[in-house]
């Protein structure tokens, strides 16, 4: 028994407590609805009475229209200025408000002008809302729709059962929407369709001045446009100039070239585009993209440039290749043509990396036409165990890998073997050629000094061959040297016990190991050359050029 009354207790204290609950909701609710009610400003009521002006008819129906005068043919309401015309009414003095049907039409000065089939007007409110067939005339704009409640206080027209804005060559359909005519300010919601002669754009969102044609992006949204498209969620579009300030990300694609970034310009009549804050340009066609804090490029001309961290990255290739530099320019020649062609410019603090071949130079020009490129002032390049340097370094690319390196000037190739050391060849021009990656055969030209080591069968190094020649030929299998050629010459062979000091190293020997790029990440890690240890220029003196008047003289 003791146990049922504790039971029945506790029930009705939970019964309470939810009871309780339920008051300080209702409460909170109450004060929450008060407060916002106070927050809000009380609607000011017009206390101008609707003025009946004519009407051919006007007789009274207590029974069906209580209270109402029924007005037949062309009837006339004014009220604050505007001019309100209908076939027939229910005109309720007493509400100041009525009731119009057939023909009905507001107008409001010489620049507004609203008709529809039906109209109920509220004087106090200054409210009209107009059904069946309305047509709202600002200006130059015309807004159709089948439901439209214009607010005379506020000067705002809204539909939402659908309507269509036809201004200049826009043509603007949504579900809901709103116009105000004294800003010429409209917004549109759900299902938006701006139509242009030359664009379509397609959102869920969507502000629209009919004065400066300016649409204002404000919800995802497309934006076609012949071959360019454009996708935000935030940004502006100038309907008339096709120019568009574009934020949050947005994308433009064109001919598979396609720029995203923190912020966007794009003008679609010149195809210039404008980049800024981590941009990244895609060019899909030709695989290969342009990232930086600054980008630009301009369609019709194929001119791109890159600045500001910027990165040209290839993935035309097996292995991706990454290449930094202050700034990237793009050039495209005889555009559109079967001989077209492009250069990419790299300028100041170049340097790339690919799981192949590395390198650092302070300019470069790539070549589309033999998939050439061309490294200046202190150039350096890596491949495997091997480092080339030269006053001018082209490194010739064949699909996935390198297919040849030609060194011009101070030519100097160095090879690892150990900490201590390395087969090195140096001399005027040295050309090498790769087969799957691998070196396969090297030609040096000019004042050819060798330092090579040799091994047993065993791979146990047992001498260091130093040669002096005009021209050397060397063919490597397997990264080892199989033979050498060379014409006149002059050498020592000394055993690894026997080698000079002096002779471990030519005169331009140099290991730049600390300035080799380790991954694509390092590729923004400038690290220069130590003092003392960069190429001076070599200078080519030309014999004068002798006039025909000298050569008479003699």
């Amino acid at each position: 028994m003791d146990k049922m009354k504790d039971k029945k207790q506790n029930k009705r204290i939970n019964g309470g407590h939810r009871l309780l609950f339920f008051c300080i909701l209702c409460l909170f609710g109450l004060y929450v609805a008060v407060s916002y009610a106070e927050e809000q400003p009380q609607r000011e009521q017009s206390k101008t009475k609707v003025i009946l002006l004519h009407t051919d008819n006007l007789t009274y129906d207590q029974y069906r229209h209580p209270g109402a005068q029924i007005l037949t043919g062309n009837v006339q309401f004014q009220h604050d200025g505007v001019l309100m015309y209908c076939d027939s009414a229910c005109f309720y003095e007493a509400t100041n408000s009525f009731d119009a049907f057939g023909h009905v039409k507001m107008v409001q000065g010489d620049t507004l002008d609203l008709v529809g089939d039906m109209l109920l007007y509220n004087g106090l409110d200054q409210l009209a809302r107009v059904r069946h067939n309305v047509v709202l005339t600002h200006r130059e704009s015309k807004l159709y729709t089948d439901s439209l409640d214009y607010d005379r206080l506020y000067e705002l027209g809204y539909f939402f059962e659908g309507g269509k804005l036809v201004d200049k060559d826009n043509v603007l359909t949504s579900d809901w929407g709103q116009y105000s005519p004294p800003t010429r300010q409209a917004v549109f919601n759900y299902n938006v369709k701006l139509e242009n002669p030359k664009f379509t754009l397609i959102s869920d969102t969507l502000n629209y001045n009919t004065l400066t044609s300016m649409a204002e992006i404000v919800g995802p949204s497309n934006i076609d446009s012949g071959d360019n498209h454009i996708y935000s969620e935030s940004g502006f579009y100038n309907t008339q100039t096709e120019e568009a300030i574009l934020l949050d990300r947005s994308i433009v694609t064109n001919k598979g070239r396609k720029m995203v970034g923190d912020s966007l310009y794009y003008d679609s009549k010149s195809g210039v585009g404008e980049g800024f804050r981590n941009v990244v340009y895609t060019d899909e066609v030709n695989k290969n993209m342009l990232t930086g804090n600054y980008c630009y490029y301009n369609d019709s001309t194929g001119y791109s440039m890159a600045t500001d961290s910027a990165v040209a990255i290839d993935y035309s290739q097996r292995d991706t290749m990454y290449m930094h530099a202050d700034t990237f320019k793009v050039y495209t020649f005889y555009m559109d043509t079967d001989s077209m062609y492009r250069e990419v410019r790299g300028y100041h603090k170049v340097r790339s990396y690919r799981m192949d071949v590395q390198s650092v130079c302070d300019s470069l020009v790539f070549d589309s036409r033999d998939t050439c490129i061309t490294m200046y002032r202190d150039p350096i390049v890596w491949n495997g165990g091997q480092q080339v340097l030269g006053e001018v370094i082209k490194v010739y690319l064949n699909d996935s890998t390198i297919d040849r390196i030609h060194v011009i000037d101070q030519t100097l190739s160095v090879e690892r073997i150990d900490s201590v050391h390395y087969n090195q060849v140096a001399g005027k021009e040295m050309t090498s050629y790769f087969r799957d990656g691998e070196m396969y055969e090297t030609w040096v030209n000019g004042n050819v000094y060798v330092d090579y080591y040799m091994f047993d069968d065993d791979s146990l190094m047992i001498g260091l061959n130093y040669t002096e020649t005009t021209e050397l030929k060397l063919f490597m299998k397997e990264r080892k040297m199989e033979k050498i050629w060379m014409p006149a010459s002059t050498g020592v062979i000394y055993p690894i016990v026997m080698i000079p000091p002096n002779r471990l190293y030519l005169s331009n020997f140099a290991w730049f190991d600390y300035i080799r790029p380790l991954n694509k990440d390092d590729i923004f890690v400038w690290r220069p050359k130590k003092s003392g240890t960069e190429l001076k220029t070599s200078y080519k003196h030309k014999a004068p050029l002798q006039s025909l008047d000298q050569i008479k003289k003699k």
